[in-house]
């Protein structure tokens, strides 16, 4: 079965593309809601962040301390790093899990994450689609979507690849502009993927 990756920056739309794969009837993995769940129900990934951050990383009701994590790791890209390697490898393996889940008439699955190229996790991909948009749309979309000055969006938007470095991994590309069509590209993509 043919595995896509799909990815884009903050506010790039990512996962409205990903939505219209689903109306397609292609399963689609959201890796980062993922990873919040794994935080609290994967052992091996709880007990690398209590041993790596502290016991107060987690209250005693098993729920993750965000306030501790972020005041770590918000402004230290050391600390970041190893938050997700600690992080990325559970999602790994909760991808694959996944993906052998996936009946075999199925022709293909997407597997969409906001850090696909920074984490390496494209590699676990047979083709790679990049959205993309222009930078002023995607701080606008951020910023109403979750109420945050455009000083705060950039602040994110600087923790992760460009879209000139994301484009040299990339196979395919998604222009979510306003003036463009998100659903001819997607039908366009996923005929190309049925005749693979």
């Amino acid at each position: 079965m043919l595995k896509v990756g799909i990815t884009g920056g903050i506010g790039s739309g990512k996962t409205t593309v990903c939505k219209v794969f689903e109306t397609l009837g292609i399963p689609v993995f959201y890796a980062d809601a993922v990873a919040k769940q794994l935080m609290v129900t994967d052992l091996i990934l709880m007990d690398g962040v209590k041993s790596t951050f502290g016991q107060e990383s987690y209250f005693e009701n098993g729920i993750l301390n965000n306030k501790h994590i972020a005041g770590i790791v918000f402004n230290n890209q050391l600390e970041l790093d190893k938050l997700n390697a600690l992080v990325h490898p559970a999602v790994f393996r909760a991808f694959d899990k996944w993906a052998l889940a996936i009946p075999s008439s199925v022709p293909y699955t997407l597997k969409e994450a906001a850090l696909l190229f920074e984490s390496g996790s494209y590699k676990m991909c047979d083709k790679n689609i990049l959205v993309t948009a222009p930078l002023t749309l995607k701080i606008s979309r951020v910023m109403q979507r979750d109420a945050v000055s455009a000083e705060q969006v950039q602040a994110r938007i600087d923790k992760q690849f460009t879209d000139q470095q994301k484009a040299k991994m990339a196979d395919y590309f998604i222009d979510n502009t306003e003036n463009t069509s998100v659903i001819l590209q997607v039908l366009d993509l996923h005929q190309q993927f049925l005749n693979q």
